[in-house]
């Protein structure tokens, strides 16, 4: 589609880090309500666009806040975007926009397409997508996440964060006993052992528990020791994130009594996975093909606003996006704009294919 590039240099070209989205939002409401779209800013912050007026719903849900890190913004001679957000996820987000801008009129007819650029979704809270699932009641759901053009993206592991703290009388280290920080390394051990126990010993990493030690310190006032950590764990679909939670508590007062010990926990996303054969990913499948792709179907150890929507949006569901997700987050973030067009052209097609029936 005429534009689309510039767009979404556009949308890189503007910072917006979590809870800082509103020029961002702004410029994408006015390049929507330029294009067709009946267009606002909702009461979360998102950017929402909404294209056609037939009886099936589909949502397009993309995240326009962006990690820290500022990438010097620039379209090198190759033709490749460097910019913080040009993969994740302003690029699969853009990508949505152009694609239902350049719609024909037949699918228009029959369906309602509902852009949506979520606040937050870098940030624990998932503002815009908690917000969104409660407004919209789609038919069928993509997210706009980095799966490469050829790629769909069927499920994220869950998410817990656990926040752990000991606190000891201070004690002589010639005498007997142990350190909070003694007690707080044990814990982690306990965890670390529990994480590698879980589920069956071949099954791959998106069936496994991942347990990473983010932050760790100790110090003291002479009174009173202390010893803190953060504690990451990506969780697969078989535990549920209370169940991690019993675990992590269980480990850490097996240890010290939990006398000594403070834990918190947050970010508690469920792990979720969707089919691979459905009437979306049918439609995306022949989309790719018809680009000259080859489709392949993928799940990601990390998390998006799918797992926060899937409870209320029990529909067919698949992430896509253009870009390598290796790159999320890095110094090295960069999109090639010609696999960006590619992905123009899928979702186009396969929005077509997905309620019409056709091309």
């Amino acid at each position: 589609m005429k534009g689309a590039r510039e767009l979404l240099v556009r949308a890189v070209s503007i910072p917006s880090l979590s809870g800082q989205e509103g020029e961002v939002a702004a410029a994408l409401r006015d390049w929507m309500a330029a294009h067709g779209f009946d267009a606002c800013i909702d009461g979360a912050g998102n950017a929402v666009g909404v294209r056609g007026g037939g009886p099936l719903t589909v949502a397009l849900l993309g995240h326009m806040d962006t990690v820290p890190g500022h990438i010097p913004v620039q379209v090198d001679e190759a033709g490749v975007l460097h910019g913080r957000g040009s993969v994740d996820a302003k690029g699969s987000l853009c990508a949505f926009l152009a694609a239902v801008a350049a719609l024909p009129d037949s699918a228009l007819r029959a369906a309602r397409f509902v852009c949506i650029g979520a606040t937050e979704e870098e940030a624990p809270s998932s503002r815009g997508a908690r917000h969104a699932m409660r407004e919209h009641r789609p038919d069928f759901v993509l997210i706009g996440e980095p799966s490469g053009w050829e790629g769909l993206t069927l499920g994220y592991k869950g998410r817990l964060v656990a926040r752990v703290g000991v606190t000891k009388d201070n004690f002589h280290s010639a005498g007997e006993g142990g350190s909070a920080a003694d007690d707080l390394t044990a814990g982690w051990q306990r965890v670390r052992e529990w994480a590698a126990g879980f589920g069956k010993a071949e099954a791959g990493i998106f069936d496994r528990v991942q347990a990473t030690l983010q932050e760790i310190g100790s110090g003291g006032d002479g009174l009173t020791q202390r010893a803190w950590a953060t504690i990451g764990l990506r969780l697969p679909p078989a535990l549920a994130p209370f169940e991690a939670e019993l675990a992590v508590r269980q480990a850490f007062e097996a240890v010290g009594g939990p006398e000594h010990l403070e834990l918190t926990f947050s970010g508690h996303e469920t792990a979720v996975r969707h089919p691979k054969d459905n009437a979306l990913t049918r439609a995306l499948r022949v989309a790719i093909r018809g680009e000259g792709g080859t489709p392949t179907f993928k799940v990601k150890t990390g998390t998006s606003d799918m797992n926060v929507v899937a409870e209320l949006w029990p529909v067919p569901t698949a992430a896509y996006g253009p870009g390598d997700s290796a790159l999320d987050h890095t110094p090295g973030e960069r999109l090639d704009l010609a696999e960006y067009d590619r992905a123009v052209a899928v979702l186009t097609a396969a929005l077509t294919r997905l309620v019409t029936g056709s091309h």
